[in-house]
């Protein structure tokens, strides 16, 4: 076989280095590089083909190959690997047996198994005498070329079918949120959520040198605690009240919270939240006089998300950073976790951290046309 002799110039040589170094190229086209960079002539050590292959773990075949390319086509060429040419002789998935593994992968998996695994796929192409025998990588190939992976499963929010309700209240929301800022009439978002208490049984180990943080699996369950979430978006301002239960004497404290303490000048505040049974009118005539239920109350206009469609709650989404910044992690008493809120409440509201909402009625219309119900004449 002919040998072609690899000579790089010095930028060549140091764009390969480079690339080598960083390592964030395909396997491949990385095995290439190095390839050239010790068969280099000029400015490297010229190493034997032996040598290389021993070094690399690369074939004979593919270090010729190598050479050869960037003599006659050049570097580019030499390393960026060709796609392997379609062999159809060997495909054993193609036809009616992939399209019955498609619909098999898209069933519910045998009895005592929570989600399809390729080798329950495997093994039932076989029990079913689609084939022979096949290999497990073999099986993998037919899901990733559908896109289909019954092992995740991911947790949705779905929504219902045409529903005219729905599209009520979700419009009515959307609507709510795309208002200008008045500070006589601000947009707050409630909502709740729950924490369970644990304790540690064995003392937390801080990371050092050399050594990750170390938190003793077992611990002591302390019961939980309620956060109740009141957020202002356009202005950038959220407050958390901490309690032990979620009565409606609860909800009504805070509503009276926000309408005497945080607004006491608004003409009205409009309040998005959901339908939980204690979010209405009847929780403060429970908790106070009829006189201070019906004052609070004219100072409030609810507007309710629709029933399955939470996800319309910003109070939601500052949830779910109160929990992934504050709260995700071992915290043993309802005065601790408090503590915690109010400080990362206080530096967030310093900020004045926004949610930018983007979700408006027309593109609702657009993407959730399937919920609203087709008019015919």
């Amino acid at each position: 076989m002919e040998k072609y002799r690899v000579t790089l110039t010095l930028e060549e040589r140091t764009e390969l280095e480079r690339l080598v170094s960083v390592g964030r190229a395909a396997a491949r086209k990385l095995t290439h590089a190095r390839i050239l960079l010790l068969a280099d002539a000029l400015h490297g050590e010229e190493h034997a083909d032996e040598a290389i292959v021993t070094a690399l773990g690369a074939s004979p075949k593919t270090v010729a190959r190598v050479r050869k390319r960037l003599v006659t086509e050049g570097i580019e060429a030499a390393i960026t690997p060709r796609p392997q040419p379609l062999r159809p002789g060997k495909i054993k998935i193609k036809g009616d047996v992939e399209q019955r593994l498609v619909e098999l992968a898209c069933t519910d998996p045998p009895r005592g198994r929570c989600h399809w695994t390729l080798q329950l796929l495997t093994d039932a192409l076989v029990v079913l005498g689609l084939v022979e025998a096949i290999s497990r990588e073999t099986v993998r190939q037919a899901p990733k070329k559908n896109d289909i992976q019954p092992w995740i499963v991911q947790t949705w929010c779905v929504p219902p079918k045409a529903d005219a309700e729905f599209v009520w209240r979700m419009e009515d929301v959307i609507q709510t949120y795309l208002l200008p800022y008045d500070p006589a009439y601000p947009v707050i978002c409630f909502d709740e959520a729950c924490k369970q208490l644990f304790g540690e049984v064995r003392p937390f180990q801080p990371p050092g040198p050399g050594m990750r943080a170390r938190l003793d699996y077992e611990y002591e369950r302390k019961g939980v605690c309620h956060q109740l979430m009141m957020c202002e978006p356009l202005r950038g301002w959220r407050h958390v009240q901490v309690t032990e239960r979620r009565t409606r004497r609860d909800y009504a404290a805070c509503v009276r919270e926000l309408v005497n303490v945080h607004y006491p000048r608004a003409k009205q505040i409009r309040l998005v939240q959901d339908n939980l049974n204690t979010h209405d009118g009847a929780s403060l005539y429970e908790a106070f006089s009829p006189e201070e239920a019906r004052r609070i109350l004219n100072k409030l206009e609810f507007h309710y998300t629709p029933k399955h469609g939470s996800w319309l709650n910003m109070a939601e989404t500052e949830i779910n950073i109160m929990n992934s910044q504050c709260l995700d992690r071992r915290l043993d008493s309802q005065s601790r976790l408090a503590d915690e809120v109010a400080a990362w409440e206080s530096e967030r509201n310093a900020r004045k951290a926004r949610i930018h909402w983007t979700f408006t009625l027309a593109t609702a219309r657009r993407k959730l046309r399937k919920l609203y119900p087709s008019i015919e004449d």
